[in-house]
């Protein structure tokens, strides 16, 4: 049988649940609703939002209209309420009830698009609104919120049945900005006494009570990345990329390595050349302090290519054909962030689909 030269991806449903077990029990009795933006971060929204009704999540969060009408259609007739994080943009009212999705507003003028939208249809509707606490990233302001609920007129047509904000330092429980956005929201929240309130995203659920309210958003932390940037003991590997051992070769001391000729060997050093690279989403910056697990042991990369990635090896017995795992258990998938300068969302979004996938647990 010829040896492998395809990588393989491989996604654990069961440690997704894991892990969404692990958030529900730290949350407290808030729901945790789950973010499945990104194709769900790439690794497939609706696989993951399938296994994830199964363990009991009701809400889910995009970011676009057309990752709501996907993950409608993928969830089939289940109970399910899917936000758009990018609200009611022109011309889409039609398009987000057909496929019953609710809006997320983040400005004036997505307030009043809703209103017009609401008024013509003869129903109120369903929506969140985001208030800016703090990330200046998106959302309506304070004092835009407060002018909303300052309106009877404006809120009767629409039926707001979440506030929310984002945190913006979260994966710091230092940080003074997190206290200060929470005061914030908290002033925000009293302005819609009727709306369930949602602030924290992976890092805020971890932060204490205080930040939990009614519902928590957790992202990356559902994928396997540490709610403090970092590797943490309470949160499982769900993506596992591995790559097999092409070639083995020895490069004498003083030989370049790769191109250019920034990389010269010390030493004499052997080393694996594993078929995957930066065009099956190995970030190449990984190279400065980035690690593979083969042969039982972290292998330090040397170089990522487009199509190949070059590991240092000792002399363990390792075979043409062996796969070495790039993400996973044992190559931890914020340690890969950290190495490429990065977060581990991005490690994770750039995966392709060149690796040969397959699903655990579905």
């Amino acid at each position: 049988m010829p040896a492998p030269t395809r990588a393989r991806l491989t996604i654990d449903l069961d440690a997704l649940a894991a892990n969404y077990r692990t958030l529900c029990r730290t949350a407290e009795g808030a729901e945790v609703a789950a973010v499945v933006k990104s194709d769900g971060y790439g690794l497939g929204a609706a696989p993951v939002a399938r296994r994830l009704l199964r363990e009991g999540a009701r809400s889910f969060f995009v970011a676009r209209i057309e990752e709501g009408e996907a993950l409608r259609a993928a969830v089939g007739g289940r109970e399910a309420d899917i936000y758009v994080l990018d609200g009611l943009t022109a011309g889409a009212g039609p398009r987000l009830a057909a496929a019953r999705l609710t809006p997320v507003l983040n400005t004036v003028p997505q307030v009043e698009a809703a209103v017009a939208f609401a008024a013509g249809s003869g129903r109120p509707l369903p929506c969140a609104l985001h208030v800016d606490t703090g990330m200046n990233r998106q959302g309506l302001t304070v004092d835009e919120a407060g002018a909303i609920a300052g309106a009877p007129g404006r809120l009767a047509r629409l039926d707001v049945g979440l506030v929310m904000s984002h945190l913006g330092s979260a994966h710091d429980a230092a940080d003074p900005r997190n206290g200060e956005q929470l005061a914030r929201f908290r002033d925000v929240r009293a302005l819609f006494p009727e709306a369930r309130a949602s602030f924290a995203n992976s890092g805020g659920t971890f932060l204490g009570p205080d930040y939990r309210f009614d519902m928590v958003r957790p992202g990356i932390s559902l994928y396997g990345g540490g709610p403090e940037e970092r590797p943490d003991a309470a949160i499982v590997a769900v993506a596992r990329l591995e790559a097999p051992v092409l070639d083995l070769r020895r490069i004498a001391a003083g030989e370049h390595l790769g191109y250019g000729s920034g990389l010269v060997m010390p030493r004499p050093t052997r080393v694996a050349i594993l078929g995957a690279g930066y065009s099956d989403g190995v970030i190449r910056a990984a190279r400065h302090g980035g690690y593979a697990w083969l042969a039982g042991a972290r292998r330090r990369l040397l170089a990522v290519t487009m199509d190949l990635t070059i590991v240092e090896l000792d002399e363990a017995a390792v075979q043409v054909g062996e796969m070495a795992e790039l993400l996973g258990p044992n190559a931890l998938l914020d340690d890969l962030a950290q190495a490429a300068g990065t977060v581990a969302h991005e490690v994770l979004v750039r995966l392709s689909l060149r690796a040969e996938r397959a699903y655990l647990g579905e």
